[in-house]
């Protein structure tokens, strides 16, 4: 009997209980929601990093149309002037100078004006609220401010 009476005890004081578990379940969804908030503002700094590095590669391709064409596409031939031929151009390389135009990372296309308000051209993306001018996230992004 004693031996029952032995086993019984530690079998049931091995689990764990229901407000022990409570608790767990509990810190771990506010360490949870601590992660979620603090990668959230990495989020925006990685998309305006993505933005930038997508303009980086637009203004290298320009350059490389001007060097062929003797001049920059026109605002109206736009970024396409990349990815097709424009009926004006001389000298376009097979397959073109970027293999499609990349949208701004909010999925928004990039504003090429050409000739630009301070330089041959202005290339630059609206931000995350997708308006002309903003602040924080929702800044416009300028490929002359990289």
């Amino acid at each position: 009997m004693k031996q029952l009476n032995r086993t019984l005890r530690t079998s049931s004081q091995q689990g764990f209980t229901l407000i022990e578990v409570m608790i767990v379940v509990a810190i771990l969804g506010v360490l949870a929601t601590l992660v979620v908030v603090s990668v959230g503002g990495q989020t925006d700094k990685a998309n305006i990093t993505a933005a930038k590095s997508n303009m980086s590669t637009l203004s290298k391709a320009l350059d490389l149309y001007k060097l062929d064409n003797f001049r920059y596409p026109t605002t109206d031939e736009g970024l396409e002037a990349l990815v097709e031929k424009p009926d004006s151009a001389r000298n376009w390389p097979d397959g073109g100078y970027i293999k499609k135009v990349p949208l701004d990372p909010w999925q928004s296309p990039f504003v090429y004006i050409s000739p630009g308000s301070e330089g041959p051209f202005d290339l630059y993306s609206l931000g995350a609220d997708g308006v002309e001018g903003g602040e924080g996230s929702g800044a416009d992004i300028f490929e002359k401010d990289i």
